[in-house]
């Protein structure tokens, strides 16, 4: 008898689940988006025909998940003698009658968990099945927006889904970078992260709101622009080595202005005085403009800013560049060396952009967009559009990225430590 109920049951499972599978694709293209619930109005091991007593049998009972396992009771299984004792899962005898009681156990775990495998499958090959926000966490206008904005659309169109751009200005980066790192990590929250709020504002701040290796899941890296050292039109110095030499002649008496405290200027600059041994004397500015203009009235010896900013004043004689920082010379300035080809090994600048999302995102959600960002930063016309901001495109894999963001965490830790600089 027992047998036949099991048997009943089986069958009334098995095809419970044969008619979910059938009727998904019917219903909706993207159902089920998440795991779907299934109410087994009897405790584990018994159905509708089983002997129970009324309170058993009764509306108040329910049982939990089937990732649950069923717990052994007396209804479990008729009192009839076993043909062999068999053991539990850790190896130990079982009394003659809980062998048979253990196969069935086993029976419906094994059931429950294809259940749970197919579910998972269908999610992830129907994500994603609602839009997806891609914070920005600087104003419209910059770089930043510029590569969302180039990114966003074509990114809407591979995964056939609405990306919405929100703008999340504030605290250098931070207040988005925040945003992102609390959101829910189910692959419909990615952001856009760079060098300051990633690597430089965590190592400034003393409490910092969200972790840059912790909170987030990397996606991929999109950009990497080196900065040009930049002096005067009428300044005697026209090299790294000259720049070097009249700092360490009259150590404190050369300066170097920057777009304010821990930009990307600042902390390039603090870095060369560490590396080379020098004293040169910061200038903070509100904005790269004041910065440039000041550079150019011989107010302050020596800019690193961005190529793009740069290049028309470098170009038309107002400035001289007397060096890039990255670890190979600028497309833009294929004529300026870089400071390591100018004798300081080892030195290298870049600020750069990637793709994130929050922590604990599911690998396969990752891969997916990581393959489809890769494939849009392949394109002819996005890569013409990017590689007129100065920089270079550099993607590659979620781990490499990783290690990328992890080096760039330490490197930047030490030398703001070393400055003693600290958030306004």
């Amino acid at each position: 008898m027992h047998e036949l109920r099991h048997s009943r049951t089986l069958i009334f499972v098995v095809g419970l689940t044969l008619l979910a599978t059938i009727a998904a694709p019917i219903s909706a293209q993207d159902y089920p988006s998440r795991p779907i619930r299934f109410i087994v109005p009897f405790p584990p091991g018994t159905d509708a025909s089983s002997e129970q007593v009324p309170a058993e049998r009764g509306a108040g009972i329910r049982s939990r998940d089937a990732t649950v396992k069923p717990a052994t009771s007396a209804s479990f299984l008729a009192p009839t003698p076993c043909a062999s004792p068999g053991s539990d899962p850790r190896g130990n005898p079982l009394p003659p009658c809980d062998a048979p009681r253990l196969r069935d156990a086993i029976d419906r775990e094994s059931d429950a968990t294809a259940v749970l495998v197919a579910q998972a499958t269908v999610s992830s090959n129907s994500y994603p099945s609602r839009p997806i926000r891609f914070i920005v966490p600087f104003p419209p206008g910059g770089s930043t927006d510029i590569y969302a904005r180039i990114i966003g659309p074509r990114l809407a169109d591979a995964l056939r889904q609405q990306v919405v751009i929100d703008n999340r200005p504030g605290a250098g980066g931070a207040l988005g970078a925040d945003l992102a790192a609390k959101a829910p990590p189910d692959g419909y929250t990615i952001w856009l992260g760079q060098t300051n709020n990633l690597a430089i504002g965590p190592a400034m701040r003393v409490k910092n709101s969200y972790d840059p290796l912790r909170d987030f899941s990397p996606i991929t890296l999109l950009m990497k622009a080196p900065q040009v050292m930049v002096v005067n039109a009428g300044s005697p110095i026209t090299s790294i080595k000259d720049l070097i030499a009249a700092a360490k002649a009259k150590p404190g008496g050369l300066t170097f202005a920057s777009a304010g405290i821990g930009s990307s200027g600042h902390i390039t600059g603090e870095l060369f005085n560490q590396t080379v041994g020098v004293n040169i004397t910061h200038v903070p500015y509100k904005g790269a403009s004041p910065a440039m203009i000041d550079l150019r009235g011989g107010r302050v010896t020596y800019l690193a800013t961005s190529l793009a900013s740069a290049a028309q004043f470098v170009k038309n004689g107002a400035i001289k560049a007397i060096a890039t920082t990255g670890a190979r010379r600028a497309r833009l300035m294929p004529d300026v060396p870089t400071v390591i080809e100018a004798g300081v090994p080892g030195f290298e600048v870049d600020s750069w952009h990637g793709m994130l999302a929050p922590a604990k995102v599911p690998r396969d959600i990752i891969l997916r967009l990581n393959r489809e960002i890769v494939a849009i930063l392949g394109k002819p016309e996005v890569r013409e559009a990017l590689l007129s901001e100065g920089g270079e495109i550099t993607p590659g894999t979620p781990e490499e990225f990783a290690a990328f963001l992890k080096s760039e965490v330490v490197k930047w830790a030490k030398v703001v430590k070393e400055a003693g600089i600290t958030a306004e």
